[in-house]
C-alpha cells in the first residue's frame, strides 16, 4: 500500500471527472482509499483502487485505466518483495514522505523552452529511449534514467525535469534536501533509501536540485562526516538504482561533485547562459503580444541582455507587464527595460 498510489489517482481523477455527480462519487472513493490506508486494510485498499480503474474503463478512458492498473500491480508486487518486516509503520512513513518529497504536477513541455540544438538534441533522446522502454528490455538494454544536468542558476535545469515528467506524463517529485539532512542528521542514510524505495512503488521524476549540497567531493577535509556518508550510501543506491522511474540531479557547481558521482550517470547534459540567438528567441517568446505594440529594438534589447540567464530575462519581460499596468501601454518602455538589465547584471 502507498501513499503515492493515492496521489496518483487523486491526480488522475482531478483530470477526467468533470461533473457535480462524478465528483461526489470520486470523493466518496478518495475517502474509502484513505480510510483503508490508515486502517491498514490492504484488501480494501487495493479493491476500491480497481474500482476506480473500472470505473474509468466504462467511461472510455482505457488509458487511465491501464495505468491505474499498472500502479495497483506494481504497488503489490512492490509490498510483497519488501516484505512486512522491512515497512517502516504507516504513519512513520507518511511523515517522512511529506518531509523528503514536494509533488509537482508537471506543466511545461519542451516546445515551450528555449533551448540549445545539442540540450534539445539530448532531451529528446533520453525522451525517445523512454518511450521504447520494452522494446530495449527485450534486447537486454536500458533506456537512460540517470540525468545529471549541469550549469549557471536559471538556465533552464528545472524546468527540464519538469518538461520531460510532463513530455512522458508522470509525475515530478522535488527532494527536499533540508529534510533528507538538515532535520535527520544520523538518519539521513534511512531517509535516501526511503527515497529510492519510493522509486520503485510509483513511477516518476525524481529531481535533487542543488545537488552539490550532498554531492561534494569526498577529498573536502572540512566536510562533515554525515555528509560524507550520505554521499557514499547516494553512490551505492543509484549503481544498484533498476525501477522504471527518472533520477535527475541538478547543480549550479558541478566542479565541486565528487569524481565518482559522474560514472553513475547515463547522460551528463550542461546548460550554457543563452547566446544573442536564443535570448532573442526568448524575447520573442515572452513578448509575442507586445511586440508590435512599441517601437523598441529587439536586437539592442537582446545585446544588452548577454550574460542574463533565462530566469534574469524572464524577469525582465515581466516589468513590461507592470509598467503598462502602472503607466498604460501607451508610453515606449524601452529605457525602462535597458535599465532593468543594467539592474538583473548589478546583482551578480
Amino acid at each position: 500500500m502507498t501513499k503515492l498510489l493515492i496521489i496518483q489517482i487523486q491526480y488522475n481523477l482531478s483530470l477526467y471527472f468533470n461533473t457535480f455527480d462524478c465528483l461526489m462519487a470520486a470523493a466518496d472513493q478518495i475517502k474509502s482509499l484513505i480510510k483503508s490506508y490508515t486502517e491498514g486494510d490492504d484488501s480494501r485498499f487495493y479493491a476500491t483502487a480497481m474500482q476506480i480503474a473500472a470505473g474509468e474503463a466504462r467511461k472510455g478512458h482505457n488509458s487511465v485505466a491501464e495505468e491505474l492498473k499498472e500502479l495497483i500491480n506494481k504497488a503489490k508486487s512492490s509490498q510483497e518483495h519488501l516484505g512486512k518486516q522491512r515497512r517502516l509503520p504507516i504513519s512513520s512513513t507518511q511523515k517522512d514522505l511529506n518531509d523528503l518529497l514536494e509533488l509537482v504536477h508537471p506543466d511545461v513541455k519542451l516546445k515551450d523552452m528555449v533551448l540549445t540544438p545539442e540540450v534539445r538534441s539530448s532531451l529528446k533522446r533520453i525522451l525517445d529511449e523512454q518511450k521504447k522502454t520494452e522494446i530495449l528490455r527485450q534486447h537486454k538494454l536500458f533506456p537512460r534514467k540517470k540525468i545529471l544536468l549541469t550549469g549557471p542558476p536559471g538556465c533552464g535545469k528545472t524546468m527540464t525535469a519538469n518538461a520531460i515528467a510532463k513530455e512522458l506524463g508522470i509525475s515530478l517529485f522535488i527532494i527536499r534536501l533540508d529534510g533528507l539532512i538538515s532535520r535527520y542528521m544520523g538518519e539521513s542514510i534511512a531517509k535516501l533509501r526511503l527515497i529510492f524505495d519510493a522509486m520503485h512503488e510509483f513511477r516518476a521524476v525524481y529531481l535533487f536540485d542543488e545537488f552539490d549540497s550532498i554531492g561534494t567531493t569526498r577529498n573536502q577535509g572540512n566536510e562533515v562526516g554525515e555528509i560524507k556518508r550520505v554521499l557514499n550510501s547516494f553512490l551505492l543506491q543509484i549503481e544498484k538504482e533498476d525501477s522504471q522511474s527518472l533520477i535527475i540531479a541538478a547543480t549550479n557547481l558541478p566542479g565541486n561533485l565528487d569524481d565518482a558521482l559522474f560514472r553513475r550517470f547515463d547522460d551528463i547534459i550542461s546548460f550554457p547562459l543563452p547566446s544573442i540567438k536564443e535570448i532573442r528567441d526568448f524575447y520573442e517568446l515572452l513578448l509575442f503580444d507586445d511586440l508590435n505594440k512599441y517601437s523598441f529594438s529587439l536586437d539592442k534589447l537582446s545585446e544588452d541582455s548577454i550574460g542574463l540567464s533565462y530566469s534574469d530575462i524572464k524577469r525582465v519581460s515581466e516589468e513590461l507587464l507592470k509598467h503598462n499596468l502602472i503607466y498604460g501601454a501607451n508610453t515606449n518602455p524601452e529605457e525602462y527595460l535597458l535599465e532593468a538589465i543594467k539592474l538583473r547584471k548589478k546583482l551578480f
